[in-house]
């Protein structure tokens, strides 16, 4: 197909629309709950109060606020897409804004700021201390400024909020890869998130990944559950058409999204018979280096030990008790296994890596 002919067939599936609209218009929509913040997203983007200060200072002062996108569903509700942030701080300094239980946000306390200091301690409205309230003309001056909203209409691809969301969000943006895959699968399927959210708690899970805080705070938890859920049973052919693996994590996470066929308590039941077993025998260096000449595991987590080890057991969970007694044993050998080595290296990519160490996992672990 030639460029052109692509460039019109990929522009001919998103319909897009625009328009200013007034903050008070934002305001009425978010209060008729005609327009979904998705709360959740709270976790991962959060402006401090000072940052959310500039954000009312630059509106009074009649700096422009960058557009917001937002996909319109079917029954016609927005779903904001990318300008959560902004839209949230305006509605919690409003005092309009809830939470994921639907209780209201404490209102926002302005700081002080640079071209107008005297915001410090201000609210939109405190009816016990007037003085610290904004004027009517102050309020007036907040609803009456625009922004622009760019749209993406409901006859456009299903997925293409999704895609708008993925590549706004990533790149300069401080999220990492998971954090926007959870976002987008908080707007696709929110049972599935909250399901997801619940399993990575599990501390069998939680103690033997042994993650840094770090590495939780950026939600490489999630991470390590979504490849277990996608690749525990992913045919070998398949895994061979592995390229880039966050961008197959993300299309295989919103195909399951999107078809709803996942069948959670099978997936449940592998992932707890799997790490409730590694806890019982090795606990947190499930997934480090064994050192034969040593005698014990050294370093951090390693993924590839990880897709190895756990999607091995994971796929043969149901039989997996003919080889309980020797699950020490399998995993140690494994770092005197070529295979295993040759493609677990540091600079192995995964879709190298991948099409190799998962069938190996399969075939040591089967009973």
């Amino acid at each position: 197909m030639a460029l052109q002919e692509e460039i019109d067939k990929a522009r001919a599936e998103i319909r897009t629309d625009g328009y200013s609209m007034s903050i008070g218009e934002l305001i009425s929509l978010y209060q008729s709950d005609e327009i979904d913040i998705h709360p959740e997203f709270q976790r991962y983007f959060r402006w401090s109060p000072f940052q959310k200060s500039r954000l009312i200072e630059s509106i009074l002062l009649g700096i422009p606020i960058p557009q917001v996108f937002v996909a319109q569903r079917q029954d016609g509700l927005w779903d904001v897409v990318d300008g959560l942030q902004r839209l949230s701080t305006i509605y919690q300094f409003v005092g309009i804004l809830k939470d994921e239980k639907g209780e209201q946000i404490p209102p926002l306390v302005l700081e002080k700021t640079k071209y107008l200091p005297s915001l410090a301690g201000k609210k939109w409205d405190d009816k016990y201390r007037p003085d610290e309230s904004f004027t009517t003309a102050q309020r007036l001056i907040i609803k009456r400024s625009k922004i622009d909203v760019s749209i993406i209409l409901s006859e456009s691809g299903e997925s293409s909020k999704y895609e708008l969301f993925q590549r706004l969000n990533t790149g300069g943006a401080p999220l990492s890869d998971q954090e926007v895959r959870n976002s987008i699968l908080i707007m696709m399927n929110p049972d599935m998130y909250r399901w997801m959210r619940n399993l990575s708690r599990s501390e069998d899970f939680q103690e033997c990944i042994a993650l840094t805080d770090r590495a939780i705070s950026e939600q490489y938890d999630m991470d390590l559950l979504l490849r277990f859920i996608i690749l525990r049973t992913l045919p070998d052919g398949q895994l061979k058409e592995i390229g880039d693996m966050g961008e197959f994590l993300t299309e295989r996470m919103i195909n399951i999204a999107e078809r709803k066929e996942l069948n959670f308590e099978e997936e449940e039941q592998a992932f707890n018979t799997t790490f409730s077993l590694l806890r019982e025998q090795l606990d947190s260096q499930s997934f480090h280096k064994y050192d034969a000449n040593k005698g014990k595991f050294l370093g951090g987590f390693l993924v590839s030990a990880y897709e190895t080890v756990a999607l091995g057991i994971g796929y043969n969970y149901k039989h997996v008790s003919g080889v309980k007694q020797h699950i020490s044993d399998i995993i140690k050998n494994l770092w005197q296994n070529e295979e295993f080595i040759s493609n677990s290296g540091s600079g192995v990519r995964a879709s190298s890596r991948v099409p190799h160490i998962i069938p190996l996992g399969r075939r040591v672990f089967h009973p």
